[in-house]
């Protein structure tokens, strides 16, 4: 793929890295805060990261998997974070070669519709299983994902971007 003018070179991505953030996200989406409406999803957030930035890494499986742990989790209607997830990470490899060639502001607001619609079959299949529907404060979660975007992708990519071995006469 062709980078663009002043793209840093990245190193490839470890996956024990890649797993460790999958399940420190799995793990801080467990964390008894008083889950509210309006909470974003971390794991969404991160998996889609990693579904952008790694797709033959993580992917819709993975995503499957780790829905089914968050349903098992929360005691929902067994499928529901597991289909969001799926669905996300499928949106995810569809425009990830778009999305790469946007500044990370620009993919923040790309990546909105797709937490939208993952948010949106969570709360359509919620209601379908005879739940009740949390208020109209949740439209505010994928807003928040989309704000914590940048965020991650400055913390995420930290590991990559260092040179393997410094030489001054290199210019990577």
């Amino acid at each position: 793929m062709i980078m663009r003018a002043g793209q840093q070179l990245l190193l490839p991505a470890n996956p024990l890295f890649i797993w460790s953030t999958l399940i420190a996200a799995l793990l801080l989406n467990m964390l008894p805060l008083g889950r509210v409406a309006w909470m974003p999803d971390f794991l969404a957030l991160v998996l889609l990261f990693w579904s952008v930035h790694q797709p033959l890494k993580v992917g819709i499986g993975i995503g499957f998997m780790f829905g089914l742990a968050m349903d098992v989790h929360h005691t929902a209607l067994l499928g529901q974070h597991a289909l969001s997830y799926t669905i996300l990470s499928f949106f995810a490899a569809m425009i990830q070669r778009r999305l790469l060639w946007f500044k990370v502001p620009l993919q923040a607001l790309q990546v909105l519709p797709l937490f939208a619609a993952a948010h949106g079959v969570e709360l359509l299949l919620r209601l379908l299983g005879g739940g009740i529907f949390p208020g109209w404060i949740m439209l505010a979660a994928p807003l928040l994902e989309a704000v914590l975007w940048p965020v991650a992708s400055v913390l995420l990519l930290v590991p990559q971007l260092r040179a393997p071995d410094r030489d001054e006469n290199r210019p990577l």
